[in-house]
């Protein structure tokens, strides 16, 4: 497939897709080369600006410790909607690197407890990057498996969602769109889209 035609079969606005019962995928095509998405996704300052900083041990077996602050990612007086108020502060996330292979797979464990702490979003699931490159952009294939409930889909999907529009205006150099507004918006859709 040539790279006009990978760009109208990928729409990176598209809502993920239920694989079975506790998992979800997104399919994103992203400017690259695969070196550089790489790096957005592993190096801990260039990761915190889309998603979350903190360490990982690029190892099979390796530690992840996430630390989220969402409130730094929206755009500055970007209102955040009540329900989000205890996302603004900092949230960690542990978990334990399952796959390796660089540039193109990164599998990990999700919502472990951080330093003796409470689990970040419910039981462990698992979260797995898959990188290919397009000719001068990148496939991204973000799968998140092993969700408990569908609360724990619902979050997971519009939490994924816009945090991965926040790569794609990051690697494209513009600052952040929105964040609250269209997690918001999001959290309404993905509840009518999921099963019940």
């Amino acid at each position: 497939m040539n790279d006009l035609s990978m760009k109208h079969v990928i729409d990176n606005d598209s809502y993920g897709t239920v694989l079975e019962s506790g998992a979800v995928r997104f399919q994103r095509l992203l400017p690259g080369p695969i070196d550089r998405v790489w790096q957005y996704i592993t190096d801990p300052q260039k990761r915190a600006t889309w998603l979350a900083a903190g360490t990982m041990d690029l190892r099979v077996g390796g530690r992840v410790a996430l630390e989220f602050r969402n409130g730094d990612l929206a755009p500055k007086g970007e209102p955040v909607p009540e329900r989000f108020q205890k996302y603004t502060g900092a949230i960690a996330h542990g978990g334990r690197i399952t796959q390796l292979d660089p540039p193109r797979l990164l599998a990990m464990t999700w919502g472990e407890p951080v330093d003796g702490g409470e689990a970040g979003c419910g039981a462990s699931s698992e979260v797995t990057f898959e990188l290919t490159p397009r000719g001068k952009d990148v496939l991204l294939v973000l799968t998140h498996r092993r969700l408990a409930s569908r609360g724990d889909m619902l979050s997971v999907s519009a939490g994924w969602h816009v945090h991965v529009a926040a790569l794609i205006d990051r690697l494209n150099g513009r600052p952040v769109q929105s964040f609250w507004t269209i997690l918001d918006r999001l959290n309404r859709e993905y509840d009518q889209q999921l099963p019940g």
